[in-house]
């Protein structure tokens, strides 16, 4: 199959045309509660209105054939809790033709399907309108795919205080379009590589791919220390908890002895060093940095920061696994670099229509250039 190499430069979005590595252990510290919600207000109730409840009869398009019956209803089912969709399927009152499903059923073109009365209440049209539209830098785009070159600091998707993401602000900028989903995810901390399907065959393809680790994804990462060459692969198995600060953490598993370490899963990270730095140049701490290329063999929850930090070389700048201090003096000191160092440079997958080898590239943003040339000057 023919291969090409497209980057993030190569490929600008027109106007009005274009439209998560590794943790270690337990959390150094909770963080503070959030306050406590203030008294209501006597004034009249501004609650949103709550949609009409009636059955529904849903005829299965070519955009859903393929697609969970879960997933699907909670697409249908906008703001409706999860718990909810399970429950009126195990209960029988969703049906696929007249007749009883689960969960996992796949759908077919022209499928019925029955959803139950559903009370939702319906957010205010204010509540829509401020998602901001907004395009991002493409990578590549067809009928089938977009790529984007995610900036740090932006979450892919909303939730968990998080009220709008990538995919709500490009359905924001591109009405007209009848399918975007996110193929996956990278962490609000990472830039880089982001893959969005506008057909359905396309998001169900590739994400195969990803979960049969047919896919090339590689992440440049800076951390703190000098990476031992030899040091190649680092399969450590890893385990998603909630802390006491009620988010999502990750921890290595390495020892079979663990208690949960049936429940770990195991994570593969192939490591290679680009470039070292002696930690001669201003401001920079004095056991050096290490520029690494990691490609991830498996797609793990924060797998590539606590696979390093549970080396002992945590992310530059990482907020979550990394080394707070080093952070607070890498952002305030001489080299004023405030963001994680991790980067989705580098996507080779195979194009979900004509099976042509795709390798996409984006190249470092101009902040983590710019911290790489100050490393490499002498302090003197």
């Amino acid at each position: 199959m023919a291969s090409s190499i497209i980057g993030a430069k190569a490929r600008k979005a027109a106007p009005g045309t274009a439209r998560s590595a590794a943790r270690g252990a337990a959390p150094p510290q909770a963080r503070s509660p959030a306050p406590a919600a203030p008294a209501a207000s006597a004034e009249p109730s501004t609650a949103a209105p709550v949609t009409p409840a009636q059955v529904r009869q849903l005829t299965v398009d070519e955009g859903s054939a393929g697609q969970r019956l879960d997933n699907f209803l909670i697409r249908e089912l906008k703001g409706a809790p999860k718990t909810l969709v399970y429950r009126i399927i195990r209960s029988g009152e969703v049906r696929i033709n007249k007749g009883r499903c689960s969960a996992d059923s796949r759908l077919d073109v022209g499928d019925v399907v029955r959803v139950p009365p559903v009370r939702l209440a319906e957010k205010p049209a204010d509540q829509a309108a401020a998602v901001p539209a907004r395009e991002f830098p493409i990578v590549f785009e067809d009928e089938h795919l977009i790529v984007v070159d995610k900036p740090a600091g932006v979450a892919v998707h909303g939730g968990s205080g998080v009220s709008f993401g990538v995919i709500e602000q490009l359905r924001r900028a591109r009405p007209q379009a009848k399918f975007l989903e996110l193929v996956h995810r990278l962490d609000k901390e990472t830039s880089g590589l982001l893959m969005i399907a506008k057909k359905r065959s396309a998001l169900t393809h590739l994400q195969d791919q990803l979960r049969d680790r047919e896919t090339g994804k590689t992440y440049a990462a800076l951390v703190s220390g000098m990476w031992s060459r030899s040091r190649k692969v680092v399969d450590v198995p890893l385990l998603k908890f909630v802390g006491s600060d009620g988010e999502r953490w990750v921890r290595a598993v390495p020892d079979p002895k663990d208690p949960q370490a049936e429940q770990a899963k195991r994570s593969i990270s192939l490591v290679k060093v680009v470039e070292a730095y002696s930690g001669d140049s201003k401001g920079a701490a004095a056991a050096g940095y290490s520029l690494l290329d990691v490609t991830i063999k498996t797609g793990r929850t924060h797998q590539i920061r606590v696979h390093l930090a549970h080396e002992g070389h945590a992310i530059v700048g990482d907020p979550k696994y990394g080394d707070f201090e080093a952070n607070r003096l890498i952002a305030r000191g001489a080299l004023r670099f405030d963001r994680m160092f991790l980067h989705a440079r580098q996507l080779r997958v195979v194009h979900p229509a004509t099976g042509e080898a795709l390798t996409l590239e984006a190249p470092l943003p101009p902040e983590c250039e710019k911290l790489l040339a100050a490393l490499r000057r002498p302090a003197y």
